[in-house]
């Protein structure tokens, strides 16, 4: 008897060195493999420069189109046990596809971070209003939401997401999976104190957050910062720069614009603080994780540290205005004793509550025993299937209007 075959279909390529979601999505292949599933990866996305070598892991790639049948006849040929949707856009777009094609396959949401959550946050920073709950009120919520519903099993990376979808808006707990991002023991031995010396920021300026940090980096923590330890330096590790970020790069003010770092290790060896401004966002902070794993305090905001931990019992400190950001960054990488305790809480708090074996366990546990029950299980989920008979039925008169339409101009 073959193992089960799962297919992957990406929002784009996994890209590990580049961003969290492809580090996380390479963690459940990783986590799904070692469970002996078969695994197939299919995308409509354009190839990438920094895609994961998903050859060496034995995984064959396929490329799909939008809005075609020939996907239809592709998915029914392989006649998959289950299949990943990476992010809500995608189950939108092949979801109906999949159910009409393979009605027994497992149809799995990965959610990467809630996204109505992160463009409610951000259009408040934007129009600098206080948050309350109306900033959970907008389109992507209403499609967000209706995503997980249609979906077998959501996989939800934040514990503070997991709250949210569960008390504010009723989501059944069999529907949910907690998968957050995974930690093995930290690399070996750490470099101390004084082997360290720079700030670091990373994260991808495809990412509006990352993107945001970095301008106020740039533009109000960073000059302060330098004006009180005028021989640091911020590196800053974004890949695909746009040219305003490219512009930043000034060395003689500390202001270091890497871009893309193939190699990243020496950077978090050599680090001693890392700064992370986020002022909106969802889900886990890769970075956060990361820092703590190389043994780096981090100074970051109440969004920063959502879902990780408190910020009393944050490894570094956790600060909502100005003053407090730059005081802390200045603090912690000039003072030995608080930087060491720092560090010690970050890498006991990966212990307790990112422990890869454990959460791997969960994963495989879960989808095992949701496909070994599957018609009762979604029997027991009339909101799910309600909502994809509409889906079905909207979703594909419009798809089939644009077939048809991409038909049409071809022949002309």
């Amino acid at each position: 008897m073959k193992n089960p075959l799962l297919v992957i279909i990406g929002y784009v390529w996994p890209e590990p060195g580049s961003s969290a979601a492809g580090r996380h999505m390479m963690e459940i292949i990783q986590v799904l493999q070692s469970a002996h599933w078969r695994i197939v990866f299919a995308t409509p996305a354009a190839d990438s420069p920094y895609k994961a070598d998903l050859n060496a892991l034995n995984i064959p790639q396929q490329s799909i189109e939008l809005n075609s049948d020939s996907f239809d006849e592709w998915i029914c040929r392989l006649s998959p046990d289950a299949v990943l949707f990476d992010r809500f856009m995608m189950e939108e777009q092949f979801g109906w596809r999949v159910a009409r094609s393979c009605p027994d396959a497992m149809r799995i949401l990965d959610t990467e971070d809630l996204h109505f959550l992160r463009q409610g946050r951000e259009a408040v920073v934007r129009q600098k209003k206080s948050v309350d709950d109306g900033y959970l009120d907008n389109d992507i919520a209403l499609r967000e939401i209706a995503s997980i519903y249609r979906s077998d099993l959501s996989l939800i990376i934040s514990a503070r997401e997991m709250q949210l979808l569960k008390q504010d808006f009723k989501i059944p707990d069999e529907l949910l999976q907690y998968f957050p991002f995974l930690t093995e023991k930290s690399p070996g031995s750490l470099p101390g104190f004084n082997g360290r010396k720079d700030f670091l920021f990373i994260g991808t300026a495809r990412h509006a957050p990352n993107l945001d940090a970095i301008r106020y980096l740039k533009t109000t923590l960073w000059p302060a910062i330098r004006k009180q330890l005028p021989a640091s330096c911020l590196n800053i590790v974004s890949s695909y720069p746009t040219r305003e970020i490219s512009q930043m790069h000034k060395p003689e003010t500390g202001f270091n614009v890497l871009g893309h770092v193939e190699n990243i290790q020496p950077l978090l060896e050599s680090s001693r603080v890392f700064l992370a401004p986020l002022r909106f966002g969802a889900g886990l902070k890769g970075k956060l994780i990361e820092a703590m794993q190389w043994g780096i305090p981090s100074v970051t905001t109440a969004t920063g540290a959502e879902g990780i931990a408190s910020a009393d019992a944050w490894p570094g400190a956790v600060v909502d205005n100005d003053a407090a950001f730059i005081s802390a960054a200045v603090e912690i990488h000039v003072s030995e004793s608080r930087w060491k305790q720092a560090q010690k809480t970050g890498l006991d708090l990966l212990g307790q509550r990112f422990d890869a074996t454990e959460h791997s366990r969960k994963l495989s546990e879960s989808i095992s025993g949701i496909l070994q029950q599957l018609p009762k299980h979604r029997a027991n989920n009339f909101t799910g299937r309600m909502l994809l008979y509409h889906s079905m039925r909207s979703t594909e008169f419009m798809s089939r209007w644009i077939e048809c339409k991409n038909r049409k101009s071809s022949t002309n």
